[in-house]
């Protein structure tokens, strides 16, 4: 990351606020910019302040966490999504990266585990706590996916991309790994989910886990 990461979080959860603030001023690379007590007090500051990361409280009173997600993507504003939660439950998850998640952590996170996640997820990766991974691909799985690559009838160049978003690669990163240009890999990666009949690029991730490395 060359540039500081401007960071808001929204979280009704004082305490939980201070702790995830102390944690982002020992990274240099993360500047806070706002704190939240709730989603409303949240989408209003997000649309404010253009951060490039808004970590995310799932259950809020006011305005839960799936419903600030839905209205920032809308809104076409330019921030990666972190969910920051107590859920495990596969329901939350999967509505989390259906709704545009670009990752979904625990609140019970090692702090340490915390910050490697974050920071992956301000390079443009997809950020899934560990333990939430085979409870994620169970939650995805749908009778109408393909069961296997050749099923699915992709090319070598969607597969060569379902690799690299199966490395957590945004779609930047990508088309500078394959030297082409970033509104390809967009169009590259619908015709991908299409295929897969899948709703999101981390859905697609799951797949690829579970079928291009068996």
């Amino acid at each position: 990351m060359s540039e500081r990461q401007r960071v808001l979080i929204v979280d009704d959860h004082p305490l939980f606020r201070k702790g995830l603030t102390q944690l982002l001023q020992t990274i240099a690379a993360f500047e806070l910019v706002g704190e939240a007590a709730g989603g409303v007090e949240g989408l209003a500051m997000a649309t404010r302040l253009a951060p490039d990361l808004v970590l995310l409280d799932l259950n809020m009173k006011d305005m839960d966490g799936i419903e600030v997600l839905k209205a920032i993507r809308a809104a076409r504003l330019d921030a990666r999504v972190v969910m920051v939660t107590v859920s495990d439950h596969g329901d939350d998850l999967v509505a989390a990266l259906r709704a545009g998640a670009d990752g979904y952590l625990l609140k019970d996170m090692e702090p340490e585990a915390m910050l490697d996640a974050l920071r992956e997820a301000a390079e443009g990766r997809i950020v899934i706590s560990e333990q939430l991974t085979h409870l994620m691909a169970a939650a995805l799985r749908g009778p109408a996916q393909p069961q296997s690559v050749s099923a699915a009838g992709l090319t070598e160049q969607e597969l060569r991309i379902l690799e690299r978003i199966a490395g957590g690669l945004s779609n930047k990163l990508i088309g500078r790994e394959l030297d082409i240009a970033e509104g390809t890999v967009k169009v590259h990666v619908k015709h991908i989910l299409r295929k897969l009949a899948l709703r999101s690029r981390v859905e697609a991730a799951v797949w690829a886990v579970e079928h291009l490395r068996a």
